[in-house]
């Protein structure tokens, strides 16, 4: 099955994560079948909080991936942005 899930980058505590799509059987910050974008949860800077292609996120979601509710969460944080 192929899942959204957020793969965790950064340093100690300064996490920053990836919204991958991965075979759910993968380790979560192993391979992955592609990066569709980037959560900061504390931006500092010029950094933003939510980088993500909503296009290629709705195109994984119809061919049946499943996102997890953190990735729900981050794309309702995407739309508001917009």
């Amino acid at each position: 099955m192929v899942v959204i899930r957020l793969a965790r980058t950064g340093k100690k505590h300064d996490p920053k994560y990836r919204i991958t799509v991965a075979d759910q059987r993968k380790y979560v910050t192993g391979k992955f079948i592609e990066v569709i974008g980037s959560y900061i949860p504390t931006p500092r800077g010029k950094e933003t909080h939510v980088q993500m292609d909503i296009e290629r996120y709705q195109e994984w979601v119809k061919k049946g991936a499943k996102p997890t509710d953190r990735v729900k969460h981050v794309v309702k944080l995407a739309q508001a942005q917009k």
